[in-house]
């Protein structure tokens, strides 16, 4: 019987993701995720950040996809399940890695900074109502640039 071994995490990427192919022409994509804690420190509501390095491999089709649409500093989502390799060194001291093996990833959006909006001569409506409409706009357009892969 196998146990449960599941990992949902939320982070940054730290780079742009690597993507490498085996000897047989399997497609590896390898990432850095960060993920951040906060945590109260004292009674008077005072905030300690933790940060949190993670290194995700994902394969085939989805390395693919990761290595397409990951960039240095998007935010992504996987799910996926903990590997852990062991080797020797030449000294023979032993080590270890953990590392996370993806099964499926989302990109959080991206929102660009070029998105051009109306100049004031063309907009019927004053300051506060077209900042309320880039808003809308820019919502409108993270719904659709949301990117889930699986394989």
């Amino acid at each position: 019987m196998n146990n449960l071994n599941s990992i949902l995490i939320e982070g940054n990427l730290v780079r742009d993701p690597l993507l490498r192919s085996t000897q047989k022409g399997t497609q590896l994509c390898s990432m850095i995720l960060a993920s951040n804690r906060y945590y109260k420190l004292d009674s008077n509501s005072n905030f300690e950040k933790e940060v949190s390095f993670f290194d995700v491999e994902s394969w085939s089709k989805l390395a693919e996809a990761c290595y397409a649409k990951g960039k240095k500093g998007r935010g992504v989502r996987v799910v996926g399940r903990l590997k852990q390799n062991r080797w020797n060194d030449t000294e023979g001291k032993s080590h270890s890695r953990v590392t996370i093996v993806a099964e499926h990833v989302e990109f959080r959006p991206e929102f660009r900074k070029d998105v051009k909006t109306a100049s004031s001569s063309d907009a019927p409506f004053d300051d506060e109502l077209e900042s309320e409409a880039e808003d809308a706009r820019a919502l409108g357009m993270a719904e659709k640039e949301l990117a889930a892969v699986t394989f």
